[in-house]
């Protein structure tokens, strides 16, 4: 099996985690993760991706094995995230890569991939949203209420998401056999997550969410003029972004392969052969050396 490295980069002052894998002179492919997690989302699926490619996993700033300053010392944006995630490709001299986004991970690639198109070979989608179609409104309201106005109440409410039970919930909601996912996960996402002071982050980008949505047309505008291959696997299950936000991506890019699969949010702990046949699949067909 293809070795995983572990590796820090400082990139504008802070120490960013990164998990590294493959030959470095085989098309790049950067695995952007979503909230609660961290590159560990990535685990099973990276040594896959690794016999044929070079493979870059950061943490965001506040995640994982990342630095994690202050919210009162830096103002986690998803703009601040992705200028991170530039940074980081920057100094390793990645120029050309596909993207796969998840959850967070997706406003963050978004921004990279408008800024700079001709970066992106390809994209993997799974319940990376880009489309209003894709929010659940039962899960999104409360980030909603809370986005609107910052009461005791909206917050009280919104802090429920970084409780375990949440965090499990993310994890096992839309899928059908639970006993195939690792209590590991929620435990691990939950620890780091709970750290002093990293409730005040994770309130800031609940909060600094608001500024994606409004992007989605530039996205599309990006979709419709550039024509990236993209595919998107996804969790029929899923509670957060439903399979309506996958099969929006081909209103603007009629040639996107889309499969929605048995499982959740967090797709890759329960069906992690099926998608990671269905992603390599698709990067054969799409990249080459």
């Amino acid at each position: 099996m293809t070795a995983v490295h572990h590796r820090y980069a400082t990139v504008q002052g802070h120490q960013i985690f990164y998990r590294e894998a493959g030959d470095a002179d085989a098309p790049a492919i950067v695995l952007l993760h979503g909230f609660p997690t961290s590159s560990f989302m990535f685990r099973g699926l990276i040594p896959v991706l690794a016999e044929r490619y070079h493979v870059i996993a950061p943490d965001h700033l506040g995640f994982g094995f990342s630095d994690a300053p202050p919210a009162a010392e830096f103002d986690y944006t998803f703009d601040a995230l992705s200028d991170l995630t530039k940074g980081l490709l920057q100094q390793l001299g990645v120029d050309r890569y596909a993207l796969y986004v998840q959850d967070y991970g997706a406003p963050i690639g978004w921004r990279l991939a408008v800024a700079e198109p001709g970066a992106i070979t390809a994209i993997v989608t799974q319940s990376g949203n880009g489309y209003d179609d894709g929010f659940v409104e039962s899960f999104w309201k409360t980030v909603w209420d809370y986005q609107r106005e910052q009461t005791p109440e909206t917050e009280g409410a919104i802090r429920a998401a970084l409780s375990l039970d949440v965090t499990k919930w993310q994890y096992l909601t839309g899928v059908a056999d639970e006993t195939l996912v690792s209590p590991d996960t929620w435990h691990h996402d939950f620890q780091l997550i709970s750290r002093p002071g990293n409730d005040e982050i994770q309130l800031k980008l609940f909060r600094d969410y608001a500024t994606n949505a409004p992007q989605y047309p530039a996205l599309h505008s990006y979709f419709r003029e550039k024509q990236p291959p993209l595919l998107a696997v996804w969790g029929k299950g899923d509670p957060i972004f439903g399979p309506a936000g996958a099969e929006a991506f081909g209103r603007d890019l009629p040639d996107a392969e889309i499969h929605l699969l048995e499982g959740g949010h967090f797709l890759l702990e329960s069906a992690l052969d099926e998608a990671a046949g269905l992603i390599t699949g698709f990067l054969d067909r799409r990249l080459a050396r």
